[in-house]
């Protein structure tokens, strides 16, 4: 924090994180000290280069403003990220009701004038984190590693790797799974046999069942026929 008689300025410094192609800002509080009025204005090196708003104003007393400086985009960063670029911040005691309108450059002359030299600072952009490499020194064994010289060392591979040595396993298991389809197939078929016979023997039962059906009723006929006669006859000679 940078103190004066007239304001205190914080931050001493103007800190942008600095990016290509986009606007960066960053703000500055002034808080007066006195119980007068305090005018100020805010001059740069490189006024095409930022915008100050407000540029002029005034603190009222025992009171804080507040100042925000923008960076225009930038299309390439400077060497070393370092910037030469300056601020100047002029402060004078003014008359009570002083408006930012009534700001005029005569009000410099005849007072004390309190100035404050600000420097721009670019600040690395936060880089995001690495990625953590699995493993340890210790349990990388099995991985190859690069020597002094850039080449492969050979010794670090390991002979076969377990997976090869299960290959045979599963052609017994393959052959096993075959010759249950195959019987499967078997007893399908000769279950599919059985049925067709049972249908056969069922339909020959069907049709017998048939004429014993039809037969009966005819020898019930011829039945009461006889007896019908035997009546008839009875009745004629009583």
């Amino acid at each position: 924090m940078s103190t004066g008689e007239l304001l205190s300025i914080d931050p001493q410094e103007l800190q942008f994180p600095f990016e290509l192609r986009k606007q960066i800002s960053c703000s500055l509080n002034l808080s007066n000290k006195t119980h007068s009025y305090v005018a100020f204005k805010v001059k740069t090196t490189n006024p095409e280069k930022y915008c100050v708003r407000p540029n002029t104003g005034v603190v009222l007393p025992a009171s804080t403003g507040n100042v925000i400086v923008t960076m225009q985009a930038q299309k390439e960063a400077p060497p070393d990220m370092q910037c030469k670029d300056k601020f100047l911040l002029q402060s004078v005691v003014a008359s009570p009701g002083t408006a930012a309108k009534d700001i005029t450059p005569e009000m410099e002359s005849g007072n004390r004038v309190e100035e404050c030299k600000l420097r721009v600072v670019y600040l690395a952009p936060p880089q995001p984190p690495s990625p953590v490499q699995e493993g340890s020194e210790e349990g990388s064994s099995s991985t190859a590693s690069v020597s002094d010289n850039g080449s492969l060392n050979a010794s670090e591979f390991t002979s076969v790797p377990r997976a090869h040595v299960k290959q045979h396993q599963p052609q017994h298991n393959s052959s096993d799974a075959r010759s249950r389809i195959s019987k499967l197939a078997e007893e399908k078929n000769a279950a599919i046999q059985q049925n067709k016979s049972l249908q056969q023997e069922l339909e020959l039962l069907r049709r017998k069942a048939r004429k014993g059906h039809t037969g009966i009723p005819l020898m019930y006929v011829i039945l009461v026929g006889l007896i019908g006669v035997i009546l008839g006859y009875l009745l004629k000679r009583t």
